[in-house]
Formats: C-alpha cells, structure tokens, sequence
C-alpha cells in the first residue's frame, strides 16, 4: 500500500513507531518484559541534549498496548520542554508501567522495573507519577541510583505533588492577572478536574484565597471525603465542560481538550496540573485562542514536581525548589506576552522559547 494514500489508522499499523506524530524524534524507546513479576513497561528518552532524561514513572491500566505507547511518546516528550521552559539542565524522558497500580503493583514488580532502569546507565532517571508512591521509588532505590522523588529520610526530596500544586495554583494566579486584570482568586469559581495528590493541593491553595471550588473524579469516596474538607461543590452537571465557571483546571489525565470539549467550554483560563492537555496542540490550541480562552501550558505551570526532584540531582534545598517554582508566575506572564506579541498560542510560545534554549545548548554541545 502507498503510504501517501494510507488512513491514520493504516499507518499505525505500517509505521507503529516512527510513524507517529507523538514519536518526534525521539532518541530512543525502551520496551520492558519480565514473565516472573507481570512487569510489562516502556521507557521513552525523548531528547537528552540538555542532560539526562529525567522524568516520572506512570502506572495505568491501559486499554492496548499502542494506547500506553502513545502516552509515553507524548509525555516524554512533554518532559523534555518542561525542563527546558523552566531553566533545568535535564533531558526530557518518562515511562508508563502497564497495569491496575492497586492490585497489580508489588515491591517485586518496581525492583524490576528499577533493573531496566539501571540497564539504560543514566541516560533516563526516573521519578513519581500517576499511580506511583514516593515508597515506590524508594523500592527502586534499592536497586538503582537513577531515581528521584524519594524519601527525605533516604536523603531525597520527597513527594513532588505539593510543589506541583503551588506552581499550577501560581500559574493560574498569573494567566487570571492576563485575563482578568487581577491574580486575585478570591470569588472566582473554579472547577477543579481530578483530586489526586496534586488536585487535593490545589483545592487547598484556592479554597484558602476564598475561591468557589467545584471539583470532579472519578473515585467518588474521594470525591466526598475532599468536598467536606474543603467544603467545596460536587459537580452533578451532565457535562462539565459546560459548567459555567471562570477557571477550569484539569487535573487528571490529558486530552481533556479534544474536539468534543474544546468548543463547549465556558471558562475563559485553564490552568491545570494534568499533562498534554491538548488532544491536538496546534488545532485545539488555536480554537481556544479564537474563543478568548486563555490557556496556561500545562508543561510550564506543572515543572513544580520536576523542579522538587532535579533538586536531588543538583543538590540545592528546600528553599531554591521554593523560588524555582515562584518564578512559574513570572514564566507564564512573560509566555502570555510573547504569544501576543507574536500573533501565536501561549502553547506554541511556549514550545518555541523551550526549544530556543535546546538549540542552543546543541550548539554550544558541538563547540566543545
């Protein structure tokens, strides 16, 4: 079959890999098996130009395998522009582990998992993510030293998850400033999509600046337990991405904005901690910019936790990860007004002020 003739779906089939729009250009791709423990994972490096691979490990049962693939590319390659976006010295890299983080996740299944990272020599270091616990990196520890995100009482950083939430609560104080002529959230209604670890925070952040907080999960005992703590709103709508609320913030898993939401939402700022929040970057990007919505690139205001862990490998404190992440407010004004400036999408400013940093370290690589 000619190639130029194919379906997107054909080609998937034909160029599994390479072919895709999420593989750009990534260096290399680990796949992970081992019958014993049930460890079925994939590691993705996808530039490492600016110094490893630093980036979380995720544990999700995934529909298919191709599923699982394209989050890894896609995330990896998320990480690799955080970085950059947020002035750290690392490379972009992440892995998915395949499976329920509940039932199927044992000590055996993450040493493992840390042997396959330990094969990889450093070029990949990894860290927290969906499903993972900072116990659990302190169970690869046990067996590699390219993990961070581990326990103080190890010497490491800790849970990532509260920086995350102050840099995402701090960047949407900013992009509010842009929108609304003032980063004061006090009587703004927020909706608050996912109340994980970082979710959680986040609420506590907003509640606290007297906010209106709905949230929304899909684990509804949380639910409950985070609404009467927090005293915040369930949302019982059919669609909340009608909700008629001033700030949107998706704090589960990506693609929240896909060409069934984008032209139903009615907030005019999202500002979330979830990654690739855009389903299509370039096409959702620009429908949110037609709308007068602003966006907050969820790879910038959610460095945070990557700030928290690089802290391991570059050995500064508590109080350096606390200035790192402030400046996230001062990163996105700037992102906002270079977008403007440049008649483009706070994403795509983003992404080029990012890979004007790579480009230049890989100049500055090749004169040594």
């Amino acid at each position: 079959m000619d190639a130029t003739f194919a379906t997107g779906k054909e080609l998937q089939k034909m160029d599994p890999v390479f072919g895709q729009l999420s593989f750009d250009d990534h260096e290399q791709i680990v796949f992970c098996n081992d019958k014993d423990t049930g460890l079925k994972a994939i590691i993705g490096i996808h530039n490492s130009v600016m110094g490893p691979a630093l980036g979380g490990t995720r544990m999700w049962n995934y529909n298919t395998e191709w599923e699982a693939l394209n989050d890894v590319l896609r995330l990896s390659r998320g990480m690799t522009f955080k970085s950059a976006i947020t002035g750290l010295n690392i490379g972009g890299g992440k892995a998915v582990i395949i499976g329920d983080a509940k039932t199927q996740k044992t000590p055996e299944l993450m040493r493992k998992f840390g042997e396959f990272v330990h094969s990889l020599s450093g070029r990949y270091i990894t860290a927290e993510d969906v499903g993972m616990e900072t116990k659990d990196m302190d169970t690869v520890r046990d067996v590699t030293p390219y993990v961070t995100g581990i326990s103080e009482e190890r010497g490491g950083s800790g849970n990532p998850s509260p920086v995350t939430a102050y840099g995402v609560y701090l960047g949407m104080k900013a992009a509010a400033k842009s929108q609304f002529g003032t980063d004061v959230l006090d009587g703004k209604k927020v909706l608050v999509q996912g109340i994980g670890h970082v979710g959680e925070t986040l609420v506590d952040y907003l509640t606290k600046e007297g906010a209106q907080v709905t949230i929304t999960d899909i684990n509804e005992e949380k639910l409950y337990q985070v609404a009467s703590k927090y005293n915040a709103t369930i949302y019982t709508g059919e669609d909340l991405y009608t909700a008629d609320v001033d700030i949107y913030a998706p704090c589960a898993m990506g693609a929240t904005i896909n060409d069934n939401t984008v032209n139903k939402i009615k907030a005019k700022v999202i500002a979330g901690a979830a990654n690739n929040q855009l389903a299509d970057e370039n096409v959702h990007g620009a429908i949110l910019q037609e709308r007068g919505i602003l966006y907050a690139p969820d790879f910038l205001i959610n460095a945070g936790g990557i700030i928290n862990v690089y802290a391991e490998l570059a050995n500064y404190g508590k109080a350096e990860i606390m200035t790192k992440t402030e400046n996230i407010y001062n990163t996105t004004l700037e992102i906002i007004d270079f977008a403007a400036k440049n008649n483009m999408t706070t994403h795509k400013a983003a992404l080029t002020i990012a890979q004007n940093r790579i480009d230049q370290r890989r100049i500055e690589n090749a004169a040594k």
